[in-house]
């Protein structure tokens, strides 16, 4: 095993968009934000942390080949696509959606009122070709604020979570000084980018605060501790 990489990604170094009805920030080289060294995170391509105003949203547009997670955590999300799907996504669940082959959807905040604000995660697919399908459950909190991990994604045929097309994982982790984490990586091809939602904690002594993030791979496990609280997302994928 080699020593441990990292990449360090500070909240404000995050390409950002803004209209009418739309703010958002991209961990990634999204849309007319380009970085070349920001391309994504091994299989992980899209980590988007958006806001949208009332009544307004993303009209239909085609996807192909990705896994594509939204986690709404304030507001209601509508969902529609030409799978056949129709519903709402509201805080505390999440949606899985495999392109495939291809599909067709909208994302919209049919709030006369209420902001929706929502993460969008991108996974690059490792099967070309395949049938789209979508899936939506909640994230599963008895306490928000409670320590602990919950899964939400996972590998295809593997129990807890919801599945994708890839070798990934996604976990919604709260830790606070009482309660250190360890996160132990799958498999010695994996890296662990850890995304903070709220609060601050430390990562492979690194201090992380509100939306900081740091990618860490070569690596068997990770240690994470905070002062007081704090919330992350833990998104483990392949880096070939």
């Amino acid at each position: 095993m080699l020593g441990m990489e990292m990449v360090l990604h500070r909240a404000h170094t995050r390409g950002a968009f803004e209209n009418e009805w739309l703010s958002t920030s991209y961990s990634f080289s999204f849309a007319d934000w380009h970085d070349p060294k920001r391309m994504g995170f091994g299989a992980l391509r899209v980590i988007n942390d958006d806001s949208l105003a009332p009544a307004s949203g993303f009209g239909m547009h085609p996807h192909r080949d990705m896994e594509i997670i939204t986690i709404v955590t304030s507001g209601t999300l509508t969902h529609k696509d030409d799978m056949g799907n129709t519903g709402t996504v509201p805080a505390g669940e999440f949606q899985v959606m495999s392109a495939g082959t291809g599909v067709v959807h909208s994302e919209y905040n049919d709030s006369p009122d209420t902001s929706l604000t929502l993460f969008q995660i991108w996974i690059t697919s490792a099967r070309s070709g395949i049938e789209p399908r979508y899936a939506q459950k909640p994230i599963g909190l008895r306490d928000p604020a409670s320590p602990g991990i919950i899964p939400l994604v996972v590998p295809d045929g593997t129990p807890q979570g919801l599945p994708i097309y890839q070798d990934a994982y996604i976990s919604r982790l709260v830790i606070d000084e009482d309660h250190p984490f360890t996160y132990t990586l799958r498999s010695p091809n994996n890296g662990l980018y850890i995304f903070v939602v709220e609060g601050a904690l430390m990562a492979a002594g690194e201090s992380l605060e509100r939306r900081d993030a740091l990618g860490v791979w070569d690596a068997d496990a990770v240690d994470l501790t905070a002062h007081g609280s704090a919330i992350a997302l833990l998104i483990e994928v392949p880096m070939a």
